[in-house]
């Protein structure tokens, strides 16, 4: 996110920032495609226009297309990104954003010029200090819980102000305030209102309460 800048390449337009969409992005893993749609205006009826699919199953790339297709009000976009061919596949299916739990050089350039914001993985201090020295300010800070939490994340606040994060992985309703009042962080990645039971049952009246409470944390 935010005009990556390689030796190898040209510098590239800046892409536009999807930190500021909502408080909470939901990080969605569908079996099923078919639940993409009611799922997906689940949350955006609950205040989450933000969504993360991630690559883990069969029926992502299925699930990315039907809501790009159907929901238009969702900003869609694919996260557990490994290589630069998922990066290919997801900018196919309609991915408006890309996220993925850490990153190489390939994996960077390909997301680098793939026009689209994104947030590469990080969960050291090295690892941001050489995004920053790409021109990358935007992250996804994981696994956040298990990678130190608010205090490493406020650690980093004042020796590197240009980074800001998105801080994923064990992440809840009680813990999100916290993150989220941290200057450094634009929003927090989770998967609290997506309860398993929820899902099987199709819940999806459920799934919006849910959503709405992740919502007015940004008041």
């Amino acid at each position: 996110m935010g005009g990556v800048t390689s030796a190898a390449s040209s510098p590239a337009p800046s892409s536009p920032s999807v930190l500021g969409l909502a408080p909470v992005i939901p990080v969605v893993v569908l079996h099923d495609a078919a639940d993409a749609v009611p799922l997906a205006r689940a949350l955006v009826a609950g205040g989450l226009p933000a969504i993360e699919v991630t690559l883990r199953t069969p029926a992502a790339l299925d699930a990315i297309r039907a809501v790009c297709e159907e929901v238009p009000e969702a900003v869609i976009g694919a996260g557990t990104l490994l290589t630069p061919g998922q990066v290919e596949a997801a900018l196919a299916a309609g991915s408006r954003f890309l996220v993925s739990p850490g990153w190489s050089p390939r994996l960077l350039g390909a997301m680098k010029d793939s026009g689209v914001p994104f947030l590469p993985g990080v969960s050291t201090v090295s690892e941001v200090v050489t995004l920053l020295d790409e021109g990358v300010t935007e992250m996804k800070f994981f696994p956040a819980e298990a990678a130190g939490g608010t205090p490493y994340l406020h650690s980093l606040a004042s020796p590197l102000p240009q980074a800001r994060f998105c801080p994923t992985g064990g992440i809840g309703l009680a813990s999100a305030p916290s993150y989220l009042a941290l200057p450094n962080v634009g929003c927090v990645g989770g998967t609290w209102m997506l309860p398993t039971d929820a899902l099987a049952a199709k819940d999806w009246d459920r799934v919006r309460q849910l959503a709405q409470e992740a919502a007015a944390l940004a008041a």
